[in-house]
């Protein structure tokens, strides 16, 4: 308990690493695109975030957490820990905490969800409501997405994960393990523990899209979250995305600031898939059917986006998510023509033609 009678829950690891001060820089980047205060001084790195705090101490190779509730402290560890092991892939990295909260095997971030509600809000988009216990968990740490973890007819009891000494997920062997995809939280109601997903009803082999077209009331999934970087803050924005970024895009503009003014560009099917956003902001929003082009390859949205003329003045931010290939196009006009860095834009492939991946499919 510190001096102002909050609870501390304090953790670290040690970490066999022999070039520890060889990732520093690129751990330090990451971290602060979680909206982390990052203070180097000789041999150890601190971080403060919103919900705790962290260290890195090179000359003892030790990584320390800290936060005065159980969410917190795991939100912390799960970012170190992936962090350090995605930048140090060719050591031989163990890590295991100790201190509070060690031996806890529960997965802070998991949920097992039921659908309560399914509407169509289009004829090609499913709204699904979920209740759950507890989701004050999903309204913290900016993160705007869900990894829902499927059952299906070949496995319909998976097992669910659970908490590893590394502070990340331990899953169950393929046999048993449900199918992951990432969802974004459309909407979310703390006062009655309750999750609306908006999910693409589309043909082809997509797991989330099959789940969501037999979904009824009482069938039940799991939930992973809250997942992503908080959107950077800024006074004007250029927003893009086709059907399966448009929760997202959505989402931001019901949630901005109002004073908030920019651009947005949503390409859809035809006509028939626009449907009602409580535009909170001054950002303004244009449709772009596709009216029978084929989803992917029409590249209207990511011409509209590049023909923008950016503000001179002022705070700014791009988001885009669509297609790869579009999304490529928008990254490098961005990133190259105009010369605008990963804490100015973010351009993110929600799906790629003829690929399945991990996010919404």
């Amino acid at each position: 308990m510190n001096d102002e009678g909050t609870i501390e829950l304090n953790c670290e690891a040690r970490l066999n690493l022999r070039n520890l001060p060889a990732y520093i820089d690129r751990i330090r980047e990451r971290l602060e695109s979680y909206d982390a205060e990052a203070t180097q001084r000789e041999g150890r790195v601190d971080f403060r975030f919103a919900f705790g705090e962290a260290t890195f101490d090179m000359s003892k190779l030790i990584m320390r957490a800290r936060a005065s509730d159980r969410d917190g402290l795991a939100r912390l560890k799960d970012l170190l820990a992936t962090t350090v092991e995605m930048y140090a892939k060719e050591e031989s990295l163990e890590i295991s905490w100790s201190g509070d909260l060690a031996d806890d095997t529960r997965l802070a971030q998991f949920r097992e969800m039921e659908v309560v509600d399914v509407h169509a809000l289009t004829p090609n988009m499913r709204r699904i409501r979920f209740s759950g216990e507890n989701l004050a968990r999903f309204g913290k740490f900016g993160g705007m997405h869900l990894r829902m973890l499927f059952p299906s007819q070949d496995m319909p009891d998976p097992i669910w994960p659970s908490l590893g000494a590394n502070g990340l997920p331990v899953w169950p062997s393929d046999a048993q393990r449900p199918t992951a995809r990432i969802y974004t939280i459309r909407k979310l109601d703390l006062g009655r523990d309750l999750i609306e997903v908006d999910f693409l009803i589309h043909p082809g082999e997509g797991v989330g899209s099959a789940w969501a077209a037999r979904a009824a009331p009482g069938k039940k999934l799991g939930v992973m979250g809250p997942l992503g970087r908080p959107v950077r803050r800024a006074s004007w924005f250029l927003l893009g995305a086709d059907e399966t970024g448009l929760p997202a895009l959505a989402r931001l503009l019901e949630t901005l600031p109002a004073e908030t003014k920019g651009i947005a560009f949503v390409e859809i099917a035809d006509d028939g898939e626009r449907h009602a956003i409580d535009n909170k902001t001054g950002i303004e929003l244009s449709w772009l059917p596709r009216n029978g082009v084929p989803a992917g390859e029409d590249m209207r949205l990511a011409d509209a986006i590049r023909t923008v003329s950016w503000p001179r003045t002022g705070s700014t931010f791009g988001w885009f998510a669509a297609e790869g290939t579009a999304a490529r196009l928008v990254r490098e006009h961005w990133r190259e023509t105009l010369s605008l860095g990963r804490d100015e834009t973010l351009a993110a492939a929600y799906w790629r033609r003829g690929v399945t991946g991990v996010m919404a499919a």
